[in-house]
């Protein structure tokens, strides 16, 4: 029986950076071929980075990637590893994008793959057209017409595949499978979402027993925007075995020896591939000889559910401050359980040595807030600082007349201002810090605590915000480090501190109760008689649903932040603004 050593490289690539995604498949290869690698595989759209939206229609971003991989075949055989078998995922096109009237029907970019090896582009192949959606079109998984490439190497034929070829029983890998197929490699850009890799482990074990061969699982890692990918990666034998996973969150290349089946010589003569034609290669020249010690790459522990989310919220936050040229950040720092738990993120995420907190007290703002938010940068150790923003209010006062509300919003704003000003002082990127249940239902001041340019709770409901809280505190306590949030930040009653004695219990449900409502309204799409029938209080459910469709015009206007739901304002859930639809008055 051949055995095959390959490398599932899950590595963090940013899109429209060629030349460093490039660099970063030659680091990895070289990495993989140290540790004896015969096959190496990157994820889906390495080269351009993932989502590319809208810039599919550049026909200079898609040359761009096609150079790029043309340039990488040669830069990886002058590098000393053109016997190396490299597959890793760029964007191509069989015609160009075009709209309207000069549009070309089945014609446009694509998601693609390469296999590279011995200097060259050994072949390609193309999964579905891409237009410029977000991450995935579930309608648009298989394409008929499509040609899969499967390739015999070191004795072995190996089927190559595309992320949507997963999810489509009866597509790509039932093709292989009919084809007699070793091993089938799949690349992706699967995005992270709650308990999502729950989910990926059966499904690739459904497709390695349709396949009836093993399937090598490559996913990338890193944040793009509101994306975060998780990694994940992971080999799975054709009965279902697991034999290795790569943690989440992390780079790491997977380095595993597999006994895969011989490949027939006959095959090719009895296959019909139905509606998917198949071409058949064999590499030109030898693979390099494998190692002669053995990988043992292991199986990485899952984590629970708030480590998951935390790790998640943390490398979105990194990411997009390394990859947009930011330094530093800067936020409100209340002494409340939300802009608390935004700071330690901030403080994981790119050190606390790089994070500004900033103390805005008002006339209203209580002793302990001021002493909770002096606490947490105690232990965390960020850049302290304490900005009273109640003369500029009182200067606003004196030359205009206002009252109720509006006060308690021009507090709000002056808040804003002054981020914002140190924002372009010092260059820092303002955070905001309002959470999924607030953004729900409208709890917020545009252009004041909704200021800033990222939100890292943006797609967290708040009683997971203290679930997250308290794991980051006790998980400090089991390595031994100082809690970096307050007691008393987790404890006290949510105050927005805008009036004498103000609770959020005084404008919103207990936290609890509001939460279950919205996860039924917004992330299941529950309509006003089925949240009735669930339980809840048929008044309550009317309030909260009136709040959340008035509030559609605030969260247009809301800071990005990383989506871990399968429901993500501004990305995943969008209404119109003017819209009088509402539930139960039809």
């Amino acid at each position: 029986m051949p055995q095959l050593r390959i490398a599932l490289a899950q590595v963090d690539s940013t899109v429209g950076d060629f030349p460093g995604n490039a660099a970063i498949v030659r680091d990895h290869t070289r990495k993989a071929a140290d540790a004896g690698a015969q096959l190496v595989a990157f994820p889906e759209m390495m080269l351009s980075g993932y989502p590319v939206e809208d810039l599919v229609f550049r026909e200079s971003f898609v040359a761009a990637s096609k150079n790029t991989l043309d340039r990488l075949a040669a830069d990886l055989a002058a590098d000393g590893l053109g016997e190396v078998a490299v597959v890793v995922g760029y964007l191509d096109a069989d015609g160009p994008a075009r709209l309207g009237a000069d549009a070309v029907p089945d014609r446009g970019p694509r998601d693609a793959l390469a296999l590279l090896h011995g200097g060259r582009v050994v072949t390609t192949y193309f999964k579905h057209h891409l237009p410029n959606y977000g991450v995935f079109d579930e309608d648009r998984y298989f394409v008929p017409g499509d040609t899969l490439r499967i390739v015999r190497m070191a004795g072995v034929d190996v089927a190559l595949t595309v992320c949507e070829d997963i999810w489509q029983p009866g597509g790509p890998f039932a093709v292989a499978g009919r084809a007699g197929v070793g091993l089938v490699v799949n690349i992706n850009a699967s995005p992270y979402e709650r308990n999502k890799d729950d989910v990926r482990l059966p499904l690739v074990q459904r497709r390695a027993a349709e396949a009836g061969a093993t399937v090598a699982y490559v996913n990338m890692i890193g944040g793009q925007d509101e994306l975060v990918f998780d990694g994940d990666s992971m080999v799975v034998a054709a009965d279902g075995t697991l034999l290795a996973r790569s943690p989440q969150f992390d780079e790491h290349l997977l380095v595993i020896d597999l006994d895969l089946p011989e490949a027939d010589p006959a095959a090719a003569d009895s296959f019909d591939g139905g509606e998917m034609r198949v071409e058949r290669l064999r590499l030109d020249g030898d693979l390099r000889a494998p190692s002669t010690e053995s990988a043992a790459p292991g199986v990485a522990e899952r984590v629970g559910d708030e480590a998951e989310v935390w790790r998640a919220l943390v490398l979105g936050l990194r990411d997009y401050v390394r990859k947009n040229g930011f330094r530093s950040v800067v936020l409100g720092l209340s002494g409340g359980i939300d802009s608390s738990v935004v700071a330690a993120i901030a403080c994981d995420a790119i050190g606390a040595e790089n994070v500004v907190g900033v103390s805005l007290p008002s006339g209203h703002s209580s002793e302990h807030s001021r002493d909770d938010a002096a606490e947490l940068a105690k232990r965390t150790g960020l850049d302290y600082r304490i900005e009273p923003i109640q003369p500029m209010v009182d200067a606003f006062l004196s030359n205009m007349s206002l009252s109720g509300v509006a006060v308690e919003n021009l507090q709000a704003r002056v808040r804003g201002i002054i981020l914002m000003a140190l924002s372009n002082q010092e260059g820092h990127l303002v955070l905001t810090t309002g959470n999924k249940s607030e953004l729900a239902v409208g709890y917020s001041t545009l252009y004041g605590d909704s200021v800033g340019g990222f939100n890292p709770i943006k797609d967290v409901w708040k009683t997971l915000v203290w679930r997250l809280a308290e794991w980051r505190n006790a998980d400090a306590a089991r390595r031994g480090e100082t809690p970096p949030i307050p007691e008393n930040s987790i404890t006290k009653p949510p105050s927005a501190e805008l009036r004498p004695g103000q609770l959020d219990t005084d404008s919103l449900p207990d936290y609890a109760v509001l939460d279950a409502i919205l996860v039924g309204y917004i992330d299941r799409d529950l309509g006003r008689d089925e949240l009735i029938a669930a339980g809840h209080d048929p008044a309550l459910v009317d309030r909260v649903l009136r709040m959340v469709d008035l509030a559609e015009y605030k969260r247009r206007q809301a800071a990005p932040g990383p989506k871990i739901s399968i429901k993500a304002f501004g990305r995943d859930r969008r209404l119109p603004i003017t819209n009088r639809f509402r539930e139960g008055a039809v």
